[in-house]
């Protein structure tokens, strides 16, 4: 994925955090968030990974 996709990403959760917030549901854009930045995570460290073999 490109950094433009990852931005945007990041972006449309600090959007939702924004408007979910003010209705009691700030917890979900976070978990979203959570999920997301976990498996970017993961991909990142597979491919160092993979590059040292």
């Amino acid at each position: 994925m490109s950094k433009y996709a990852h931005y945007l990403i990041i972006f449309l959760c600090l959007i939702l955090t924004f408007f979910l917030y003010n209705k009691a549901l700030g917890s979900i854009p976070f978990l979203i968030l959570s999920l997301y930045l976990f498996y970017f995570g993961w991909r990142q460290l597979g491919s160092r990974k993979k590059k040292t073999r």
